[in-house]
């Protein structure tokens, strides 16, 4: 074992809240209060630690930490390199701005547990991004998919419970075809570690490559549902639309855990060196990527509810990232990652915005309609028009550097002309979309009347003040606006990710040894 594989800090953002969401259901049950304190105080810790890990993964190869010190592949590893620090980051980020909305918010006392139960998603998604093992990534979308059900049923209803159903019933397929698949490449490779998988790929004979590449193609369709990407992106709306507010802005991570997968294993184990099942995703990707794109943006200018309006967004920004992923080239996937970013950040801000608008609405709820004024409708307007155009990639916010970075790298490819026409189109329907719900609910609303005083004392305590509100959507517009500042930099160290991604050996020899490639 080397001396890389020594640094515990490595595990942490999984072992952190690993070990807090236990002690918050045991020792803090009953006390709100401290549930609060050591769940706003352990996401800070695992933001401290992701953006020491990031330091450390730019400024060096990719390492490696080996559970109970059994070496690879025979152990479970996990791995960090600058890929997976970022996406770490990411969550550290995102997870702050919801468990503080949240908190803010007092959605966290509408139910049991959601303290407990946001640290073991922070787990599920933390050990994703950090495992080297294809098994613990199935175990891990496991963790995922028992904690996102809690938190889609906090604050009950019978809506919830449906829609909950229907999101376990389509991520236990997924799980079913995920075992089936890891079985299947066991059998054929006769390991789960990633990076011994990668080596071995060149290895499969003729005879097992029909087995090799079906079971490729089923980890795609796994990862595809967990990005929600067409044909399976159904069960998206449904879910996210009945979430509760900051646990949808929690779940815009969840998609990228998907488009994660698809980056980490068909760069890895079916990139370049896999022979006959060489970049396997590409040509199932790109179609079903420019279906997606189209789906969401055109479920965009139906929708009928704010909230379904978002998810639809969601699932056409998934659309674009997927373009981008499907290229597999190192500019195309540093234009994926720009805007993996900003996506998140764009659809957090809108999930946690509607919230906040759905709740000073009353009757209307979040239907697209006319209703009276509200409190702060000016600023809430305001917040509105800056997630629509980062969503949409309208400057001068992050979705317009992404898509511009997405459209000049498809200019290489032979599909630039209906990369460019969808990417474009879509873009219009989304603008129209946006542009005709904000009219409505903001615009029209000066035309009525305001609501009384009494009805608004009567609402005020069942809202957050406004300024935490605010601040809690205004961290996500800043983050978009930030990426537009610094996307020199930001784009230099996404450079630097993309072609770590291209050149495995590093990743290979951080797992199995510096002569892990020495017959190759």
């Amino acid at each position: 074992m080397t001396d890389l594989t020594l640094n515990h800090w490595i595990v942490a953002p999984i072992i952190l809240p690993a070990l807090l969401a236990p002690i918050i259901v045991l020792a803090m049950r009953h006390d709100l209060f401290l549930q609060r304190v050591f769940s706003i105080a352990g996401t800070l810790a695992l933001l401290a630690i992701a953006i020491g890990l990031t330091v450390q993964a730019a400024g060096g190869p990719p390492q490696s930490y080996e559970l109970g010190n059994w070496d690879a592949p025979f152990g479970i590893v996990m791995v960090l390199d600058r890929l997976s620090a970022l996406m770490v980051l990411l969550t550290g980020v995102l997870a702050l701005v919801v468990v503080s909305y949240a908190t803010a918010s007092g959605w966290d006392r509408r139910g049991r547990h959601f303290h407990a139960l946001f640290q073991f998603q922070l787990m599920g998604v933390c050990g994703a991004f950090l495992t080297g093992d294809l098994f613990n990534l199935f175990v891990f979308f496991e963790v995922l998919l028992i904690a996102s059900y809690g938190l889609m049923l906090h604050g009950g209803g019978a809506k919830r419970t449906r829609a909950g159903v229907q999101y376990v019933a389509v991520n236990l397929v997924g799980s079913t075809l995920f075992l089936i698949a890891v079985g299947a490449l066991y059998g054929v490779t006769g390991t789960l570690n990633m990076a011994d998988m990668a080596v071995r790929a060149a290895q499969v004979p003729a005879a097992d490559q029909a087995i090799f590449q079906t079971a490729g193609v089923l980890l795609l369709i796994v990862f595809a549902i967990k990005a929600a990407t067409v044909p399976v992106q159904f069960w998206l709306p449904g879910a996210y639309a009945n979430a509760p507010g900051p646990v949808a802005a929690l779940f815009a991570i969840m998609t990228k855990v998907g488009a994660y997968a698809i980056l980490r294993v068909y760069t890895l184990v079916f990139g370049a060196a896999a022979g006959d099942a060489a970049w396997l995703a590409a040509d199932w990707l790109l179609p079903a990527a420019l279906i997606t794109l189209a789906v969401g943006m055109v479920g965009v200018l139906g929708a009928k509810g704010l909230v379904r309006l978002v998810c639809f967004a969601v699932i056409g920004s998934m659309g674009t990232l997927m373009i981008a992923i499907a290229l597999f080239t190192p500019q195309a996937t540093t234009a994926a990652l720009y805007y993996l970013l900003h996506s998140t950040f764009a659809a957090a801000a809108l999930f946690l915005l509607v919230d906040q608008v759905v709740a000073r609405r009353r009757a209307a709820g979040d239907r697209i309609e006319t209703a009276p004024r509200f409190l702060h409708l000016g600023l809430f307007a305001a917040l509105f028009f800056a997630g629509a155009i980062g969503m949409a990639g309208m400057p001068p916010l992050s979705g317009f550097v992404g898509k511009l970075l997405v459209l000049d790298a498809a200019a290489a490819v032979p599909q630039m002309g209906l990369i460019w026409a969808v990417v474009l189109i879509t873009s219009l329907i989304c603008i129209v979309g946006f542009a005709r719900a904000g009219s409505t609910i903001f615009w029209k609303a000066d035309s009525l009347a305001p609501p009384s005083d009494q009805d608004q004392r009567a609402a005020a305590p069942s809202q957050p003040a406004p300024s935490l509100a605010v601040g809690a959507v205004s961290a996500m517009v800043v983050g978009m606006a930030a990426l537009t500042l610094f996307a020199g930099p930001i784009t230099g160290y996404l450079d630097a990710t993309a072609a770590q991604l291209y050149e495995p050996a590093g990743y290979i020899r951080a797992v199995l040894g510096p002569d892990a490639l020495a017959g190759r």
